[in-house]
């Protein structure tokens, strides 16, 4: 594995334990205020809410970077290893156009954010909240581009016997 490739997996490995542990760190702060103060930090809310779009986000990256998303994988499993492999580079293909097209008008939803100037809470732009989903859809499509490719010269990780 090159360099780049382990640094960006390890970005991905710091950045979702980072805002798991300050989700967490945060809701129990929260707890703690309204049971024993009887008030709130009036950012967390808004900010946690925020934060699980950004689990949800980092997760899938992560599990793009092994091929270990969600799939139903009921023909595979009785096709040859040419019909397998052929099924394979539709579903990869598939999956990086999909991711492709979110990553873009997501990209497009966010620029509007940004220009609108609008805020998400204590003068956070909300545009910088949502700049997850066009940058992880992107590296979504663009693993599985980089697998359809592999696919296509025979070399890619995952699909035995073909």
């Amino acid at each position: 594995m090159s360099p780049l490739l382990r640094w960006l997996h390890r970005l991905e490995d710091a950045l979702i334990v980072i805002v798991l542990v300050g989700m967490v760190l945060l809701a129990v702060t929260q707890i703690v205020l309204r049971n024993l103060n009887g008030t709130s930090l009036i950012w967390v809310d808004p900010l946690l809410q925020n934060a699980v779009l950004w689990i949800g986000m980092l997760g899938a990256m992560i599990a793009s970077r092994n091929d270990e998303h969600i799939r139903i994988d009921i023909a595979s499993h009785y096709l040859s290893p040419f019909w397998r492999r052929g099924l394979s580079l539709l579903v990869d293909l598939f999956t990086c156009t999909v991711c492709g097209v979110v990553a873009w008008f997501s990209l497009h939803s966010v620029r509007d954010e940004a220009s609108l100037g609008m805020n998400a809470f204590s003068g956070i732009p909300a545009w910088w909240l949502q700049v997850i989903i066009p940058v992880g859809f992107s590296l979504i499509a663009l693993r599985y581009a980089v697998l359809f490719v592999l696919n296509m010269a025979g070399r890619r990780p995952g699909l035995a016997d073909a």
